[in-house]
C-alpha cells in the first residue's frame, strides 16, 4: 500500500480480518467463501503468494486479469497441482522467487524505515525453540516467530 497499490489479502482466518486492515488492506476476502472469491475474478494484476502450506493455487489464478502474475514466496510441501487452462487463458503466469541479495534487502529496510512499516512477531527465548516448533506444527502462530538470540548466552 505504500507503493500506491490497492491490497487485497486473502485468508482463511476470520480473527486475522481486522489485523489485515489495520497493517493497511484495502480488501479482505475469505478464501474459503466460494461467493467472495467469485467477486475476486479477474480483478487483480499480481498476488504475492506467501502461504506455506498446501492451496489451491488455480482459485488465486481466477482472480488475476488479462497477463497477471502469481509469485510464489511460500514454500508448501509436495507438488503444486496447476490447470494448464488457468494460465493460457488470460496469459497468466506463475513465478517464484527466493530472498535478495544484501543490496535488495537493504533498499527494502530503507523503504520500511521511509514509511513507518515494521513486522509484527513474537519475540522467544532460544529456550523456547522446542515449544515453536510444536506450535507451528499446530498452527498456533499468529504471524512470525522470532528467536532472540541473545538469549542463547543464558541456555549454557
Amino acid at each position: 500500500r505504500a507503493m500506491g497499490a490497492e491490497v487485497v489479502v486473502f485468508t482463511t482466518s476470520p480473527g486475522k480480518i481486522a489485523d489485515a486492515k489495520k497493517l493497511g488492506a484495502t480488501e479482505v476476502v475469505m478464501s474459503s467463501e466460494a461467493e467472495q472469491m467469485q467477486r475476486q475474478a479477474g480483478r487483480l494484476d499480481f498476488i504475492l503468494d506467501m502461504v506455506s502450506a498446501p492451496h489451491d493455487v488455480n482459485a488465486y489464478l481466477a482472480t488475476l486479469k488479462i497477463d497477471g502474475t502469481i509469485c510464489l514466496l511460500g514454500i508448501p510441501p509436495g507438488t503444486m497441482a496447476v490447470a494448464p487452462y488457468s494460465l493460457v487463458i488470460g496469459r497468466k503466469s506463475l513465478a517464484g522467487s527466493a530472498i535478495g541479495g544484501i543490496p535488495e534487502t537493504q533498499e527494502m529496510l530503507d523503504f520500511c524505515g521511509k514509511h513507518n512499516i515494521t513486522a509484527d512477531i513474537e519475540l522467544l527465548d532460544i529456550q523456547q525453540v522446542n515449544d515453536a516448533f510444536d506450535r507451528l506444527q499446530r498452527n498456533d502462530v499468529k504471524y512470525r516467530f522470532v528467536l532472540d538470540m541473545a538469549s542463547l548466552n543464558a541456555a549454557r
